[in-house]
């Protein structure tokens, strides 16, 4: 449910700031006085389309805040687990319209995108204006509602038809594109094993291109090397004397026999003797290096021809052997999918007729399931018809066989209604008048109340047009519904509110030549007074009073 709201630099509303409790919350005043406006702002929290536009003039953005319980909606959180938002027993959510066009959304403290910011208000408000009987005015969602009437074996049903039905799409795809390109389909398959082949014949390994080009490098330049570690090796251990260790040691042996008379005679000495045990590691290590040289021809061939492979292969399918070894999984992965449906077109014939069938026959279950709840629906949409005073009113969920299958099965649905006897039952979108099409969605939003999932439904002027007898069935129904879930209303009907657990008065005043809206929670007294003026207008009479007071102490004993 809604808790609280907090609105800024919104419309004509400079802060507002509203605390809302739970059943039935009335919002009651003059037209003009921005009761819309709160609603508006609410729908902005649940992912409306925003503009510019709605921000007061001289403000540079507008801000809304909503605190919501959603610790009861497992709608809710499923929703906030699909857009990464942790879910929480408290939601607050914020929006920033700026002038500049640019909105800001965030739940708790994530910012989401547009889209997620719908997706949870989806599960959190379900807003009904006046000409806004979206579910009923469009009968592509009639299917829907009727799915959603039922206990749960449509739900069941329809998740494995739907199954069904999306593999034989694929499997379709596959024939129709294996039909009309067979030979270019061969060919792709031909061309990806040659590639595989190809590819792994060569035995490519990660950094083998750069071994073997220090190993090229080294072959072709033998006679240098082998010059450098013979001259270098003549150099540390010459026979006549003077080589490098022999010099060195005797240095070292020099600078030992005064270490002990100075540190820094000893400091000498250990230098020396460092350098003296270096030349002979670097002596022992050109040794072996020499001990290790040879030279082949065929070697420094095998090595030129590997190259020129890893070359050849790096043309076709990438600048390095990582790239070509990426390229041999994507391929791979490609052509297991090329054939994982099949080799051949006959098998996927057979494949498509035993989906069909299968779908054909899940179809037809789903639909016996879909007409048998349709009789329940028709039945409880006709009790609670009757009881908002349309007792002649034929309400029906009528069938039409599809000429093919599509993702919601068999049947397309449609509500129709005959509206007074003698009369042909018609589409409901075609005929009802905006007071039946209130009331029809008041009966079907009273059987719903407890399956939603939806914590807060908001009714924007959903009863004009009506009075007397009928008014007062619309309050007890939206009444009926606050028993189910939090139920906001706008309302000009004494009835409707005299019924709601809260009452909260909405006008609209001038403050330095500016016009903002303010927002009073009327105590007992103040909703008496309210009242009084929605039965008498302008001029509260005596009788207005005891009238207001009769009808809270009606609704309310």
């Amino acid at each position: 449910m809604l808790r609280e709201i907090s609105i800024k630099d919104f419309a004509i509303i400079e802060k507002l700031d509203v605390d809302f409790s739970k059943g039935m919350t009335a919002l009651t005043g003059e037209t003009g006085a921005g009761k819309s406006i709160i609603i508006d702002a609410v729908g902005l929290l649940a992912g409306g389309r925003g503009s510019s536009d709605f921000i007061r003039t001289g403000a540079t953005k507008a801000v809304l805040q909503g605190v919501f319980d959603a610790n009861t909606s497992k709608n809710t959180e499923k929703a906030l687990d699909e857009v990464g938002v942790e879910p929480d027993d408290e939601l607050i959510i914020t929006r920033e319209i700026h002038n500049n066009g640019r909105n800001v959304c965030r739940i708790n403290g994530t910012i989401v995108n547009l889209q997620s910011l719908r997706l949870i208000g989806d599960t959190l408000i379900d807003i009904h204006g006046q000409n806004e009987h979206q579910e009923l005015m469009d009968r592509e969602k009639h299917l829907d509602t009727l799915d959603q009437y039922d206990d749960g074996q449509i739900k069941t049903v329809l998740k494995e038809y739907q199954t069904i039905f999306s593999r034989l799409q694929t499997v379709k795809q596959s024939l129709k594109k294996q039909l009309a390109n067979e030979q270019e389909w061969n060919q792709r398959v031909d061309m990806l094993r040659f590639q595989i082949d190809e590819i792994s014949t060569a035995n490519l390994k990660s950094g083998e291109e750069e071994e073997l080009i220090l190993k090229r490098d080294q072959l072709n330049n033998f006679q240098a090397i082998s010059a450098a570690l013979s001259s270098s090796m003549q150099a540390l251990e010459n026979d006549d004397g003077g080589a490098a260790t022999d010099l060195v040691g005797g240095i070292m042996n020099d600078l030992e026999s005064i270490a002990e008379y100075g540190t820094e005679y000893q400091k000498m000495a250990e230098e020396a003797s460092n350098a003296y045990y270096s030349l002979e590691d670097v002596a022992s290590s050109v040794r072996d290096a020499i001990d290790g040289l040879e030279w082949n021809n065929g070697e420094l061939d095998q090595v030129e021809q590997r190259l020129e492979l890893i070359h050849q292969l790096k043309r076709k399918y990438g600048d390095s052997i990582n790239e070509v070894l990426e390229y041999f999984e994507k391929i791979k992965t490609e052509l297991d999918s090329m054939i994982g449906t099949g080799d051949s077109a006959n098998e996927l014939s057979q494949q498509v007729e035993e989906l069909e069938a299968k779908t054909q026959k899940l179809g037809i279950r789903l639909s016996k399931i879909r007409k048998k709840s349709a009789l329940s629906l028709e039945k409880r949409v006709q009790e609670q018809l009757n009881e908002l005073y349309m007792n002649n009113t034929i309400f029906k969920v009528q069938f039409t066989e599809r000429k093919s299958p599509e993702l919601s099965g068999l049947d397309d649905v449609e509500f129709f209604i005959q509206p007074n006897p003698g009369e042909q039952l018609r589409p409901l979108v075609k005929i009802a008048s905006g007071g039946e099409l209130s009331r029809i969605m008041l009966a079907l939003k009273t059987i719903f109340a407890q399956n939603d999932g939806v914590t807060s439904i908001i009714f924007d002027e959903v009863d004009t047009g009506v009075s007397g007898r009928v008014a007062q069935a619309i309050a007890d129904k939206i009444h009926e519904i606050a028993n189910h879930s939090q139920v906001l209303c706008i309302t000009h009907l004494p009835q409707v509110a005299a019924k709601a657990d809260q009452q909260l008065h909405v006008a609209k005043e001038v403050k330095n030549d500016r016009t903002t809206t303010t927002l009073t929670v009327l105590n007992d007294e103040g909703r008496v007074q309210e009242i009084a003026r929605m039965l008498a207008g302008n001029e509260i009479t005596k009788l207005s009073v005891a009238h207001a007071r009769e009808l809270l102490t009606i609704e309310h004993s």
